[in-house]
């Protein structure tokens, strides 16, 4: 998988806890879920099937974070008494507000670029096309 236990250790003191009091498939769905919530903010922009793919060294430690910090979020929701929810929110928002900022384009993240087949046999990384059709003269 994506995201070890690890990672989750490195992002947050209190991650070990979190981990031991979830069950293997509520660990599952969360990470599943946060990975799907990043992408529907990033998949426009950035090839999530192959930055979500990558293991190892190869992964953007930006987005292993993200999605730790969402799947702690998650996990936390399913436990009794949200042990530290507070601050688990506080880690989700601050996610979010920095994903909006990267799908908006005022940050930048070091993923693999959607490449995208044009019309003509290009390629087009841009999500976004325009153009016009043929100008009309109409001469009366």
């Amino acid at each position: 998988m994506f995201i070890t236990e690890n990672d989750y250790i490195q992002v947050s003191a209190d991650a070990l806890k979190i981990l031991q009091q979830a069950t293997e498939e509520n660990r599952w769905t969360a990470e599943r879920r946060a990975m799907d919530r990043i992408t529907s903010y990033l998949d426009g922009r950035y090839d999530m099937r192959r930055a979500f793919s990558a293991e190892g060294e190869g992964r953007n430690y930006d987005l292993v974070g993200l999605v730790a910090d969402f799947a702690l979020y998650f996990m936390v929701l399913s436990l009794p008494g949200r042990m530290n929810y507070e601050i688990r929110k506080e880690q989700f928002e601050t996610g979010i507000s920095f994903l909006e900022k990267v799908q908006s384009g005022k940050a930048v993240m070091d993923l693999p670029v959607c490449e995208e087949e044009d019309g003509e046999g290009g390629s087009s990384v841009s999500s976004v096309r325009y153009g016009s059709e043929k100008r009309n003269n109409y001469i009366w």
